[in-house]
């Protein structure tokens, strides 16, 4: 009935417009059909950029853990020691706070929050709370450990200190209830559910940071390029699959850009070519599965390595030592 419709409307136009004979209007008739059809049945263009999921293969590969560890009132000034990989994240609902830095540790001397605020430490860095809420139950803090410490792709893509609104990031409302409902009163499981909970505050903090890594100074190298809503698609694909034959080419198809365009965005945009992130992706991913007890054999072949040796050239290429020589250096430092 769609189509006799159509087509309906389509000769009587022709049929009180043209003075054609039948013949040259029926071709006419045809034509004006097809152009309907075809203009119907066109894929429609893509005004939005796919969506993609660009944290879970990050955080999959690379772990990580948070702690419950302050719930409540702090009074005067609290100091918070930089311990080797190892970072913070504080969520003030309520109350004034000042926090100080050290000269020369990379972050501001002074922050003065005076509204509800979520302050988030990637890495090691001293920091000291001056005027802290002195009543109520609305300050908790947790440690945040990343796999691979400083090394965690992650944690070098982010500046040393964010300071975020609660106001800002959508989404948080229900996890803070959660949160500060279960650190208000002891009950069973209560440090497991809270140390979930920071797990999950962390996770809506990186996923609103994707989409506002400018406004909060988080915006060198792969935050960069997580954020761009073309190299996004790439970037994941690697993180995703570091054992593919990957080339310029099969980069750039996935992230439906020319090679020349493409390479140079990458190196605008992350800072490094894409063959050197690749490297770095697959010699990180190694490392991390090394730690976990992987031997080097293993490892090259879940990368994709043609052998093992071939495997240890990148790797030192990569970062200078061996696979075998980095191992036994990690063991030494965690002596």
């Amino acid at each position: 009935m769609f189509l006799w419709s159509i087509a309906g409307v389509a000769v009587l136009h022709f049929g009180a417009q043209t003075q054609y004979p039948a013949r040259a209007g029926l071709r006419v008739i045809i034509q004006s059909l097809k152009h309907i059809f075809s203009s119907i049945l066109r894929p429609m263009p893509r005004t939005t950029p796919v969506s993609i999921d660009r944290l879970s293969a990050l955080l999959e590969r690379f772990r990580v853990r948070t702690h419950l560890f302050h719930a409540g009132a702090l009074c005067g000034v609290t100091r918070f020691e930089a311990k080797p990989g190892r970072g913070f994240l504080h969520v003030l609902r309520r109350g004034e706070l000042v926090v100080t830095h050290p000269r020369r540790s990379g972050g501001p001397a002074r922050i003065k929050v005076s509204e509800p605020t979520l302050l988030f430490y990637p890495r090691p860095l001293e920091h000291q709370f001056r005027n802290a809420p002195v009543e109520g139950s609305d300050f908790v803090c947790a440690t945040v450990d990343f796999e691979g410490g400083a090394r965690h792709p992650i944690v070098a893509a982010l500046p040393p200190v964010l300071v975020v609104p609660l106001a800002a990031v959508d989404g948080l409302d229900q996890t803070l209830a959660l949160l500060f409902a279960e650190t208000e009163r002891l009950r069973c499981g209560q440090r497991l559910l809270a140390d979930r909970l920071f797990e999950v505050l962390l996770v809506q903090l990186l996923r609103w940071l994707l989409d506002h890594s400018g406004a909060v100074g988080a915006s060198g190298g792969l935050m960069n390029g997580l954020a761009h809503p073309k190299l996004s698609r790439a970037l994941t694909a690697v993180h995703e699959r570091p054992s593919a034959d990957w080339t310029l080419e099969s980069m750039a198809n996935v992230a439906g850009m020319s090679r020349s365009a493409f390479a140079l965005v990458f190196k605008t945009q992350v800072g490094v070519t894409p063959g050197d992130y690749l490297l770095q992706w697959r010699v990180s991913v190694a490392q991390s599965r090394l730690r976990a007890g992987a031997s080097i054999k293993g490892v090259s072949e879940e990368l994709g390595y043609a052998s093992a040796a071939s495997f240890s050239r990148a790797f030192s290429h990569a970062i200078g030592p061996s696979p075998r020589k980095w191992l036994q250096m990690e063991r030494d430092e965690a002596i």
